[in-house]
């Protein structure tokens, strides 16, 4: 008879090292957190990150949470923190074109998994913000909340925030009627003004409504492939749920077998 491992228990006054504490405990370890940043961008790349903190190294991390509740300075800072203190991590860039071509949901799953794999030490365990991953080669478990209720996967929010930030700040040199460098690519009023009065460019998400339409106003057409399965998405405010209908994030079946080309 097959005897399962006792449950943890994890008090939810425990604070942000519990989950990982609670592993570790009963030899999962390492514990890797994964995250993402700009699945709601409708411009610049889906970047994924994963991260393996070392246990009981939480005094060094005093204010660590999700990386959009600090302020830049102070992501800035956890950034280096993380790079210097993290016992291994590693950063998926995948840029707008693969999104269009696969669909952001698919995409985020396979930059997930490359995460994952990209790692320098096989993880005991993984946690992932938000919704499971199919295909993990390591027992693994969704967090909701996750990156703010635990370290490993604040720590990765961390990574993932500011490589797209700088990556969008670099983007807004070369694309300046945009203004990347403010709104990184999301669908502020801002941003979607300045989609209409200049089309989209080549960095943005043409399988979005949004942007597929302002192209059209410009009688531009997508520069890159944009899959036939790949569903128009909603218009996402600043990373907040859509007001209103007309499509939903893009998602396509065959995640499993899909490979991407995306660069770390």
């Amino acid at each position: 008879m097959i005897r399962k491992p006792p449950r943890a228990q994890v008090r939810q006054t425990a604070g942000i090292w519990a989950f990982q504490a609670a592993l570790d405990r009963r030899g999962l370890g390492p514990v890797a957190g994964v995250d993402e940043a700009g699945r709601g961008a409708c411009a610049g790349p889906l970047v994924v990150a994963s991260c393996v903190l070392k246990p009981g190294d939480a005094a060094r991390f005093e204010g660590l949470t999700d990386s959009k509740l600090l302020t830049a300075p102070a992501r800035d800072r956890m950034y280096d923190l993380v790079l210097k203190r993290a016992v291994d991590y590693a950063v998926i860039v995948i840029p707008a074109w693969e999104v269009d071509l696969i669909g952001v949901h698919v995409a985020n799953i396979e930059g997930m998994r490359r995460a994952v794999a990209r790692l320098s030490a096989h993880p005991g365990y993984v946690l992932t913000d938000g919704f499971p991953v199919p295909g993990l080669t390591a027992p693994n478990m969704p967090v909701i909340k996750g990156d703010r209720v635990a370290a490993c996967v604040a720590a990765a929010s961390v990574l993932a925030k500011v490589t797209r930030d700088r990556i969008m700040t670099g983007m807004h040199d070369e694309l300046p009627v945009y203004g990347f460098d403010v709104h990184k690519g999301y669908s502020t009023p801002e941003h979607s003004a300045a989609l209409l009065a200049h089309g989209p460019s080549a960095e943005h998400r043409w399988s979005y409504a949004n942007v597929a339409s302002a192209g059209a106003r410009h009688g531009l057409t997508p520069p890159h492939r944009v899959a036939r399965d790949v569903l128009s998405a909603a218009v996402v405010q600043n990373g907040t749920s859509p007001q209103t209908s007309g499509g939903r994030l893009a998602t396509r079946r065959g995640a499993d077998s899909m490979s991407t080309r995306a660069e770390a």
